[in-house]
């Protein structure tokens, strides 16, 4: 029997805020105008390659401290083939990982994630799979492994949509998702 353990509410606020806000940027990019996409474009891109070259990399950081970093696995055919609207896209990693969290809440690296020193620092890398073949091959992988995560699968229409690893430590989890591409 696990012991209970109590959260801090306003870790908890600040999780789900900044799940909102991230939520709110993707739709709003998605739905601005086209100049004001194409002027973030390149910080965008900027962006997109140091989190790759951090995703790559999973060797200590400056502290000498192994990062803590939850990874999310999304399907790219649910925007190109199915034509998802980019917010449901971004509703099914907040899904997968909120219920990665919390279904892991007593475990240390999640305390440690969620913790007041860290809440506004989290790392999060977004990878894509095509599709859900794919995304399926992945979650085996990761159960034979050992690797915590939820395979989030859609309701009503029993849609396998993403996949979130509990947080890890980069060095643990990165070379089992090195061959996948970062989700753009």
């Amino acid at each position: 029997r696990r012991p209970s353990a109590s959260y801090h509410p306003a870790a908890i606020t600040t999780l789900l805020l900044s799940i909102l806000i991230s939520l709110c940027w993707a739709s709003h990019a998605a739905l601005g105008s086209r100049a004001r996409v194409a002027s973030r474009a390149v910080s965008h891109r900027r962006f997109l390659m140091a989190e790759a070259a951090a995703a790559a990399s999973p060797t200590p950081d400056a502290a000498g401290e192994d990062t803590l970093v939850q990874f999310i696995i999304l399907r790219r055919d649910l925007l190109k083939t199915m034509e998802w609207p980019v917010g449901s896209v971004v509703a099914q990693a907040c899904h997968a990982s909120l219920a990665v969290i919390w279904e892991n809440r007593a475990d240390a690296s999640v305390a440690a994630y969620l913790s007041p020193e860290n809440i506004a620092s989290m790392h999060k890398v977004t990878k894509e799979v095509k599709g859900e073949p794919q995304l399926l091959t992945l979650a085996e992988k990761l159960r034979a492994e050992g690797v915590v995560h939820k395979l989030w699968v859609e309701q009503p229409e029993n849609i396998p949509t993403a996949i979130a690893l509990k947080p890890y430590p980069r060095s643990e989890v990165a070379p089992l998702l090195k061959k996948y591409q970062l989700f753009r």
